[in-house]
């Protein structure tokens, strides 16, 4: 696996087996986007129409990731997960993924999916200049070029100006950073921790911080509909990270940031079902540039 992003037309092109790893990757990031796209809209759900705390979200969230992650892996791993390599950073990249889960999940109780989505398209930009100094993993000028046409795509969506949002945009611009270092994060252990340890490591820092504060603020489901949708958060959370934690152990982070663009289809055909939000053609438009970008870094990777 190479240490160091770069363009394909550099001297010497990836092989056979780095670019069957890139695309796999490609696909189990584009799964997790997705899978992260219905943990946002039964957040916004239970936080909205149900009106249940958000604190008490976000811990059940990471309450069902932790038992997953015992289902699938089992009791008797334990000694196996808490040996991780690097467990200072594990520790950091766990308060990243809550620190971006608080605030999202604070965003989409004010916002509507369609902005939280677009703000949180961010990301990528963000991922790409970090990974730079922080993973020693820099991007050639044609993906550069393929993120910034992605992320115009995203301001066709929004049309030019901000005039008028709600303040809570700073949670979904505080998510999008957390989130933004929570994947260099998991990119940095990948190299030194198993996928599994990282799977372990993820939901602690929700789980036992959040803890005392969900109980001070907590309010029973009023009906069974919600307590499935609450112990649904961890199967799509959990298992969504899983995949993010397996694409990154494939691919660098900025060949695999520009495709959280796809959470701008997932986004918006849950808004519609669940919501009602209907599409605009700005957001057509733009989520069709969103997918040429995203498509011709995949053309690029193979």
């Amino acid at each position: 696996m190479e240490n160091k992003a770069t363009d394909s037309s550099s001297t010497s092109a990836p092989g056979p087996d780095d670019a069957s790893h890139r695309v796999k990757a490609i696909g189990l990031m584009c799964a997790a986007v997705m899978l992260f796209s219905v943990l946002d809209a039964t957040a916004k759900y239970l936080v909205g129409p149900s009106g249940l705390p958000v604190i008490e979200i976000v811990w059940a969230r990471f309450l069902g990731h932790v038992v997953i992650t015992f289902i699938v892996l089992g009791p008797l791993s334990l000694p196996r997960l808490i040996s991780s390599a690097k467990p200072w950073h594990q520790i950091l990249r766990s308060v990243l993924a809550l620190s971006a889960t608080v605030f999202n999940f604070a965003a989409v109780k004010y916002l509507q999916l369609d902005q939280t989505i677009t703000i949180f398209f961010l990301t990528p930009l963000l991922v790409a200049g970090l990974a730079g100094p922080l993973l020693d993993e820099w991007v050639g000028w044609r993906r550069l070029m393929a993120i910034l046409a992605g992320f115009f795509g995203v301001i066709l969506v929004t049309r030019p100006g901000f005039g008028g949002i709600h303040w809570a945009v700073l949670f979904s611009l505080a998510a999008t950073v957390s989130y933004a270092l929570y994947n260099i994060s998991t990119r940095y252990v990948a190299a030194h921790d198993s996928h599994e340890v990282s799977q372990f490591f993820t939901p602690l820092a929700g789980v036992v911080l959040i803890f005392p504060f969900a109980v001070a603020d907590w309010h029973w489901p009023a009906d069974l509909w919600s307590w499935f949708l609450i112990a649904s958060l961890g199967a799509t959370g959990g298992i969504g990270h899983w995949l993010l934690i397996l694409a990154h152990r494939h691919a660098p982070a900025p060949v695999l940031a520009p495709f959280v663009y796809v959470g701008l289809i997932s986004m918006s055909i849950l808004g519609y079902a669940i919501f009602g939000d209907v599409p605009t053609w700005w957001t057509l438009a733009g989520g069709a540039v969103v997918v040429a970008s995203g498509l011709y870094l995949f053309y690029r990777e193979r």
